[in-house]
């Protein structure tokens, strides 16, 4: 649970106006002048960014290299923070994002070794063996566990992150009947040993 972090995606509320849809914008409530979107002062930081999302990873070595999934991290025109599980806020350093397999590899510099997490064998894998899911369920509910089986193996799913990202291919998954919910993604599933044989996508 320690090695588990959260992953907060922000935009400048520029960059979210620019992407909005003509067609939509005339729905959505503004300012007194009709040029910018109203967002809730609660939603902007002191830095004027807004939280549009959020998801899960886990610290792989105690230096603060971390591991989640590509389309948590996909956007450049976003700024990511990793939030560890005693609530100290990092930036995080993109270092490899693999379109194919749906992982990112990213690093943040604490101040001090962190917890870390083992990794498994996901070849290794039975049917029916137990599984638990960790990660910020719905993006509100840091360190959520979820716990199941592992119903199959070596699955294809075709799954896009968002409406506007195009579908995508996924081949040799794992799947679980445990919950992955929103903001689960990039969170470690692990096996009973504590070992993570493989990171919730969809």
């Amino acid at each position: 649970m320690p090695a588990v972090v959260t992953i907060v995606i922000s935009k400048k509320l520029e960059e979210i106006e620019k992407e909005v849809p003509q067609e939509l914008w005339s729905f959505l409530p503004h300012t007194p002048d009709n040029k910018h979107l109203e967002i809730p002062k609660e939603a902007v930081d002191a830095h004027g960014m807004v939280k549009i999302g959020s998801g899960s990873g886990f610290i792989v070595d105690p230096s603060g290299i971390v591991l989640t999934n590509k389309h948590v991290v996909a956007d450049a025109n976003a700024e990511y923070i990793c939030i560890t599980s005693d609530g100290q806020r990092h930036k995080i350093e993109i270092l490899a994002r693999d379109p194919v397999n749906d992982v990112a590899i990213v690093k943040i510099n604490p101040s001090a070794k962190l917890a870390a997490v083992k990794l498994g064998d996901s070849g290794k894998l039975e049917l029916g063996e137990p599984v638990l899911a960790i990660g910020n369920a719905l993006g509100l509910f840091n360190n959520t566990v979820s716990s199941g089986i592992v119903s199959g193996l070596s699955r294809a799913i075709s799954a896009a992150p968002d409406p506007k990202a195009p579908v995508q291919e996924m081949r040799g998954l794992i799947q679980t009947d445990t919950a992955i919910n929103p903001g689960n993604s990039g969170g470690p599933l692990i096996n009973l040993k504590g070992q993570v044989i493989g990171i919730n996508t969809a």
